[in-house]
């Protein structure tokens, strides 16, 4: 193997496809990055088993191609490497089966590699008829979702994010029990089998940082694990086995107090109360509606106490006083785009339902917490 190539252009592929190494692999081929150079380009790949993220370079994207091959290059060092070589060009030298050569004109590195023949045959199968959707639609789908998703090992379905198909419409559902976030936009082509899969938090966070622009993104969907196409990278990550609860009939229907207001003064208001709090396991506020007035307070007992009013619009029977978590609040704010929010509640142990008040796709709930 022999090859140079812009300094630029590797790096951006690296860096997506180093997504695919964990920290935490057992099996040492698997802590590298493949570098197969064929005639046609180079195709990076890194797996931890669960993950795999390929990335292919056409070969007019590469300077020169003098010979072809492959090999295993470690992560820990090759990106730190490329991203301080102090030329835009970069060559590439394969010394021997187990060893490389990283040069440019004004400095070089010897790494020794690890045996390509060790490394798992990963096969990226796809569909002929895949499900297409918008990069950034797929983006936004996850960033609004992923960050109700468990990190708690206890029940391993929720560590996942669950997407769901039916017809034209597409669910994204995440809850680690204390609360809960769902979005659902409509398909330009509907599904023609239904597809309800859940996939690992840490897997499609990964894919949502890779998405960066409104290009397609086709998915493809097997048994036991789904394969996503964008630009030139192949992501195919494992999907979780077992049933996703049904949390459908978690979100009320019907609320007792409906409250308008705007997104950042509230968001202020409970920014400014946790301040107090942010040392508690649960970062506690309270909120107190009453006479079309919202106040919201807080109390360390060894800091002190803390008051805010946020105006707001509701009905005059509006009666509530309601404790719940300042982080996850905020944590759900931060998703809805609009700056008038509805606030929809029933009673202080019921949950806490948020909405904009022209997007209906889009529901955060957040349990509230007993203080007594």
């Amino acid at each position: 193997m022999k090859f140079s190539i812009e300094k630029s252009v590797l790096l951006e592929n690296l860096n997506n496809v180093v997504r695919g190494i964990s920290t935490k692999n057992v099996i040492p081929v698997l802590n590298g990055i493949k570098f197969e150079l064929s005639d046609k380009g180079l195709t990076l790949m890194a797996s931890d088993s669960e993950l795999t993220i390929e990335s292919f370079i056409e070969a007019k994207e590469i300077k020169e191609i003098e010979s072809t091959g492959t090999i295993i290059i470690s992560s820990k060092y090759i990106l730190p490497i490329i991203n301080k070589m102090p030329s835009d060009v970069i060559h590439f030298e394969m010394q021997d089966s187990l060893k490389i050569k990283i040069y440019s004109d004004f400095n070089q590195y010897h790494l020794n590699c690890l045996d390509p023949s060790d490394y798992p045959s990963i096969k990226l199968i796809t569909h002929k008829d895949p499900i297409v959707l918008k990069a950034d639609v797929l983006k936004e789908l996850i960033n609004q979702t992923s960050f109700a998703i468990s990190t708690q090992e206890l029940r391993p379905i929720l560590t996942g994010l669950n997407l769901k198909m039916n017809g034209d419409i597409f669910e994204v559902i995440a809850t680690d029990s204390y609360r809960l976030a769902k979005k659902n936009i409509k398909l330009d082509i509907p599904v023609e089998q239904d597809v309800n899969i859940v996939i690992p938090g840490k897997n499609i966070i990964e894919l949502e940082h890779i998405l960066d622009d409104d290009s397609e993104v086709s998915m493809h969907v097997f048994n036991n694990r789904v394969l996503f196409e964008y630009k030139n990278i192949k992501f195919q990550t494992n999907i979780l086995s077992g049933s996703y609860p049904n949390t459908s009939n978690l979100i009320p229907t019907e609320f007792e107090i409906l409250v308008q207001t705007k997104k950042s003064e509230f968001m202020g208001a409970v920014d400014r109360a946790a301040l107090l709090t942010q040392g508690k396991d649960k970062n506690i506020i309270k909120m107190k509606i009453e006479n079309k007035t919202m106040v919201i307070n807080s109390y360390a007992s060894e800091i002190g106490k803390t008051e805010e009013r946020v105006h707001i619009d509701t009905d005059e029977k509006s009666n509530i006083d309601i404790s719940f978590s300042a982080k996850y609040m905020m944590e759900a704010l931060k998703t809805i785009k609009d700056e008038d929010i509805l606030i929809l509640l029933n009673n202080d142990v019921k949950p806490i339902v948020l909405k904009s008040l022209t997007d209906e796709s889009l529901i955060q709930l957040i349990l509230p917490i007993k203080t007594y």
